[in-house]
């Protein structure tokens, strides 16, 4: 098991890095100089770059599916998980859209294996929807809506009024049910 603040610590440089100049500028020896570890100590946790790209992409799973957990237990359906306006004051939302954000930087074609675990969350994401919603057109709508909520979030952009934003979610989730 590796050392967790050791780990996540070469996984939060990595995505210092990754925000801040993309994925052709990671290299095993920048991430290991921005976490502050010696190179050996990157390669005892990640022994590739490949390996370090999966453990960002696995982080981000488990990271999403926590946030997907928490709602669920906490009353939310699916959709109204996926329809939320983020709250980006969250330090576990913080967590996710960075993760998010450094992982997307990084499919740029180069890195199927990374785009695939991308792809595996949200697809993940997706399925649960369209269990939960049984018209495929209205869960399609509901992916298209979170979608375009979060990121408007992500881009720092104005997220809908509260109330407008309360009646939209209010109208999906009904459709949704109803069908």
């Amino acid at each position: 098991m590796p050392n967790a603040s050791t780990y996540d610590r070469i996984l939060d440089a990595l995505e210092r890095i990754l925000l801040r100049t993309g994925s052709a500028q990671v290299t095993l020896e920048a991430v290991a100089n921005e976490a502050d570890v010696s190179k050996g100590g990157l390669l005892y946790h990640f022994p590739s770059k490949d390996a370090l790209l999966i453990g960002l992409a696995s982080r981000l799973g488990d990271r999403a599916d926590a946030q997907l957990s928490a709602a669920l237990a906490a009353g939310s359906s699916i959709a109204e998980f996926y329809l939320q306006s983020p709250d980006t004051t969250a330090e576990t939302e913080l967590q996710v859209y960075r993760s998010l954000i450094a992982a997307l930087h990084t499919v740029d074609g180069q890195n199927h294996q990374l785009r695939d675990a991308v792809t595996k969350v949200l697809r993940g994401w997706d399925e649960q929807l369209r269990a939960e919603i049984p018209d495929p057109v209205q869960a399609e709508i509901v992916r298209l809506a979170g979608d375009g909520i979060y990121l408007s979030a992500l881009l720092g952009l104005p997220l809908p009024d509260p109330d407008v934003h309360r009646l939209v979610v209010e109208r999906l989730t009904q459709t949704g049910s109803a069908s």
